[in-house]
């Protein structure tokens, strides 16, 4: 173990042999009837306090980008910004921001999605994919995976090279994973069933 310790320090990238991973699951909070009653919010602030936890995400998702080799990172507002822009500086890719609208500056393309009680609207920068650079799209949660396909949709719609995507947290019950690709890779750290 001691030569493995060594190795990793004189090799970046290599890990010990014995690595093993945290319990990610210890560092979500659940917040009954929020927000509103009836819904168990999964809060990943104690998870985002803490540093080796954040860095085993971190670890985590980025051993998808080994595998799938993107060269943007997308995020999806607001808090897939955390998880996007963390990967993406950790990775030294760029990060592409899908947002609500009105809130990217200059030429935009945008889809209207339909939602479990109304609708709503994704917007991207125009420019955004230039080339059609490999994009991986994250997020903190899967749920219902409107929002997901929408955003999915947009980046085929902008010229993206979609090559799969990575959440933090996926609501199996939910079936959000359904309204993905079926060939698409998915990763979910956590998945709570």
């Amino acid at each position: 173990m001691v030569v493995a310790l060594v190795m990793a320090a004189m090799m970046p990238g290599l890990r010990p042999l014995r690595h093993h991973s945290l319990d990610l699951r210890q560092l979500i909070r659940d917040i009954p009837d929020f927000p509103k009653p009836g819904i168990l919010f999964r809060d990943i602030s104690p998870l985002l306090r803490n540093p080796d936890g954040w860095d085993e995400v971190m670890r985590q998702l980025g051993d998808l980008c080994s595998e799938l080799k993107p060269d943007l990172i997308v995020g999806i507002e607001s808090r897939g910004f955390i998880v996007g822009t963390a990967l993406a500086t950790t990775q030294k890719i760029g990060f592409v921001p899908v947002r609500k609208p009105g809130k990217l500056p200059g030429d935009v393309i945008g889809i209207d999605y339909e939602l479990e009680y109304g609708s709503d609207r994704l917007e991207i920068h125009a420019d955004a994919f230039y080339g059609q650079p490999r994009v991986l799209i994250v997020d903190d949660l899967l749920a219902t995976g409107g929002t997901a396909r929408a955003t999915v949709e947009l980046i085929e719609h902008a010229g993206g090279d979609l090559v799969g995507c990575g959440f933090v947290i996926e609501l199996a019950d939910l079936g959000g994973r359904r309204q993905l690709p079926v060939q698409m890779p998915v990763k979910s750290l956590i998945i709570y069933s």
